[in-house]
């Protein structure tokens, strides 16, 4: 009897979790750790088998850029979406919308896929509400976030400022 659990146990380890678990970073951690910076406006998206897993490609018309390379446009990679009638859902992962304007934390690996730093963490929404200085709002997460510092789990707050203000902790960050 005592087998059956030790093997059960095993198997309900192997399963995939249904949730994400994102290590909490700073404004400054996600500037320090991205290979780029880009303020952008979604053009276009589609979706691809990579092996098993199915990959949204975001198509970016640059406007800004912070840092990185520079470029008029940039594709970013997601894990999740549908092809070939199939669907994939991954938690923690952000869907951009054609059209809407980000303000976007990257990282392009060895692999040459570009990724947004800590999933949703990376993604700034921009509101036209101030045309020549936008809101910048990064939505809080419902993903477990864990503080690395003390290995506990925190609770992610939903960031707001004004694109000028973004702009210079960006600058601050990337001077470090």
């Amino acid at each position: 009897m005592r087998r059956h659990f030790v093997v059960l146990g095993l198997v309900c380890g192997l399963l995939p979790a249904s949730a994400a678990t994102l290590e909490r970073l700073s404004l400054e951690q996600m500037t320090g750790k991205s290979t780029s910076i880009v303020r952008g406006k979604v053009t276009g998206s589609w979706a691809a088998f990579a092996g098993a897993t199915i990959y949204t490609h975001y198509q970016i018309q640059v406007t800004e850029r912070f840092k990185g390379a520079h470029g008029a446009a940039v594709e970013v990679v997601m894990p999740g979406g549908v092809a070939n009638g199939l669907r994939q859902v991954f938690s923690g992962v952000p869907e951009l919308k054609a059209g809407e304007e980000y303000v976007l934390f990257l990282w392009t690996g060895q692999n040459n896929l570009t990724l947004v730093i800590g999933l949703t963490q990376g993604v700034f929404s921009l509101a036209t509400d101030h045309a020549t200085d936008p809101t910048a709002t990064r939505a809080a997460t419902h993903e477990l976030m864990i503080d690395r510092a003390t290995g506990q789990a925190v609770k992610d707050q939903t960031l707001v400022m004004r694109l000028s203000e973004l702009r210079s902790r960006i600058a601050a960050g990337s001077t470090r």
